[in-house]
Parts: structure tokens; sequence; C-alpha cells
């Protein structure tokens, strides 16, 4: 029995089994490498769902956990944290936002926001104001206000009665948006690109007209940067390239750079809606993540990375296209930056397994899209390593 089967057989007697686990047991990391206990190489161009945006363990990441974790790992919320204050600057002298409140994850920073947005809606308009409209296939997290929010049915499947309150039109359509408000609605959450809906990018000037449907009803509008934020499209952030801005934005998955943290940015208006009592977090914005992310940000401005990922992610869009010319069922490839999908005519599942066996890791969302979101430090050599695997696997099909 090798070490990752002994892994593998000590995790299937303790471990809950909600997730449907390949059978590799990662070891070791460096950049858009891999390693497992086994010490087979793998290309990584999952990146920990778009998480690892430098890649594994990036020298500056990792210098600034060491030397925060030999100073303070954490204190409570009570008192002023020095590394969180200068990630907050961080984040808004980059972005429209004026206030940052701290978490732990995207589903804890969709929580935030929505709990923000009823209560300045119900302050400001009364008790009637709380419905929130989402979009179908859109994905904001697993607690059961953020599943309630998700418009998709597989999310929500066994965990009745969801939170009422929120409403689902589909992605890009302005006027069915318009449709669905109601007195009731207090507020637009949407993804910039939706990722785990299949990597849909939105028809040009939709989210101009969403800004501008939301300022005519006085609407908040929260725009949902979990897995989009943080450079994985080219920009810091994927709202820059729609020629408007939020009223709130919740990022996490990047922001670290691997560790765990979340994040909702807001303008002043609606941040003064939170007093002490009406939200909270005991981890949120504790030192030892803040010093990763502050490290993280830095390196995405000050590195060319976003330069990067904007060159590497037309290059990988162009050597897709060339194999969409020659396989007649990938029906078409789209994203922005590093955030790109394939999308298929048949199931992609079984493909991501003959990838994995050729040291290839990807993953399908929506069924039948592959999803492609390397680290944004890859280099040419890394997607044309990744092409060839992807290439033999497709004419076997």
């Amino acid at each position: 029995m090798t070490q990752s089967q002994e892994w593998i057989t000590r995790a299937d007697k303790v471990i809950f089994k909600n997730y449907g686990r390949y059978p590799i047991v990662p070891a070791k990391g460096q950049g858009c490498r891999l390693w497992d206990a086994d010490g087979t190489a793998y290309l990584d161009f999952l990146a920990g769902v778009a998480v690892n945006n430098l890649g594994h363990c990036h020298p500056r990441v990792v210098a600034a956990l060491q030397e925060q974790a030999a100073q303070l790992i954490h204190c409570s919320n009570f008192y002023h944290i020095p590394k969180q204050i200068e990630l907050a600057e961080l984040l808004c002298e980059n972005s429209f936002g004026d206030r940052v409140f701290f978490c732990n994850s995207g589903a804890e920073a969709n929580e935030a926001a929505i709990k923000l947005v009823r209560k300045f809606s119900r302050d400001s308009y009364g008790e009637d104001h709380f419905e929130i409209i989402t979009a179908l296939a859109s994905f904001h997290g697993r607690t059961i206000g953020t599943i309630s929010a998700t418009g998709q049915d597989k999310v929500r499947a066994g965990f009745n009665p969801i939170v009422p309150g929120f409403k689902y039109v589909p992605f890009g359509d302005i006027a069915a948006l318009k449709n669905a408000i109601s007195p009731n609605t207090c507020a637009v959450m949407l993804e910039p690109v939706q990722g785990e809906g299949g990597i849909n990018i939105p028809p040009a000037g939709y989210f101009q007209e969403v800004r501008k449907v939301c300022d005519e009803r006085n609407l908040l509008l929260i725009l949902d940067e979990v897995q989009s934020g943080c450079g994985r499209t080219g920009k810091l952030f994927a709202y820059e390239y729609e020629g408007m801005s939020p009223d709130i934005m919740t990022l996490a998955k990047a922001l670290a750079g691997g560790p765990p943290i979340g994040a909702m940015v807001a303008t002043d208006r609606v941040a003064e809606t939170f007093v002490p009592g009406s939200h909270g977090s005991t981890f949120g914005g504790n030192p030892l993540m803040c010093a990763a992310a502050v490290a993280t940000i830095r390196t995405l401005l000050e590195e060319g990375v976003l330069e990067n990922c904007c060159r590497m992610g037309e290059y990988l869009c162009s050597r897709l296209e060339a194999l969409r010319e020659k396989y007649p069922f990938i029906r078409g490839i789209r994203g922005r930056g590093l955030f790109i999908g394939m999308e298929l005519d048949i199931p992609g599942g079984e493909i991501v397994n003959q990838a994995m066996g050729k040291g290839l890791l990807i993953n399908c969302t929506a069924g039948k899209v592959l999803r492609f979101v390397p680290p944004l430090i890859v280099t040419r050599e890394e997607i044309d390593e990744a092409i060839d695997i992807l290439d033999l696997i497709l004419k076997e099909q």
C-alpha cells in the first residue's frame, strides 16, 4: 500500500463523505506544481478552486505568515489590529470602497452582505424592504442563507425550508430583472462572472444597466467577487471591466493567497448601518490571515501579476480555440483573464479524471464546462504542457 492509499484508508474511517474526492493526497506545492504523498507531480490548473492565485507557497506569502506567526497569531476584534487596518486600507485605496468587514470565507462575506442590505433597507425604507434578486445559475455559498441566495435547485435540495425573500432571474437579462422588482425589493446580488454556473460572461453594458436600475429604484447592488476578485480576471476586481461600481463587494478565495479569509467592502453610506452588535466574527481579520492577505495584494499590484494574467489568459484561450477547431464536440471557449471555461457537448467529468491520470488538474462545472483557473503566475510553457495533455485526451473522445 502506498502512502497515499494509507492516508485515503484512514480518511474513509473518520472524515465526512460530503466531497467527491479524487484519489490524490497533496503533500507539497510550489508555483503551478503539486506533488502527492508518493511524489507524483501534477500541473495544477485548478489552483485550489481559484484560491492559489500566486501559486503554491509564494515566497512573499510564506514569509509574511512566518513573520506574523512569530509575533501574534490571534487576538480579539475588541482591539485594533494593525495588519487588519493595513489590509483594509489597501482594499479601499484600490477599489470603490470606504470600509471593510473581515470574516473567514466567501459564504460568510455574502451572509454579511445579505444582513447589511436588509438592515440598511429596513432602517431607510421600512420593514417590508427585505427581498433580494439574484441570478439563475449563481453560486453564493453553502450556509442556509447563501444557498437561499443561490440560483441553483441542486444546491438547495434537501435543505428546505430555505430563507425566504429571494428571487432568481436569468443572468444578463435586464428586462427579467426589472420585471422581478417589487415593492419589497431591497437589493440585487450578482457575480460579475458566474464561476460555478459555467464561467458565464454578462452581455456588454449589462452591469451599467443594472446599476442604473438600482439607482432609479433605490436598490443596493452587491457584487459577489469571491471567485472573480483578487486578480483572477486580469484586473484586481472584475467590476472594473464594467464602467460602474457596486455598493457592496464580497471577497474571499484568493484574498490571502491560500489561507482562509473573507471580506465585505462597502461605501460609507451603507457601512454605517452596522453598529456595535449588528454583526461580528471571532476569527475574522485575525493578524495571521491579514498578514498573508497584505502580502498577496501587494504582490498582485507590484510584481506584474495582473499583466501576466491578461497575457497568459489570451494565450490559453488561443490554444483552447485551436482545440475547438479540431474537435467538434467543443461548443465554445469563454472567460476573462485566467477565469476560462470550455463548454462541451459531452459530460466533462471523465475528461477531468483522465487529465488527472496524465498529471493535469482541472475540474468540470455545470456538467459540461471544463474550468481552467491556473495560478496567475503561469507560464506559456506550462500552458503548452497542459494543452498537450488535453489534446491527447480529447483525441480519445
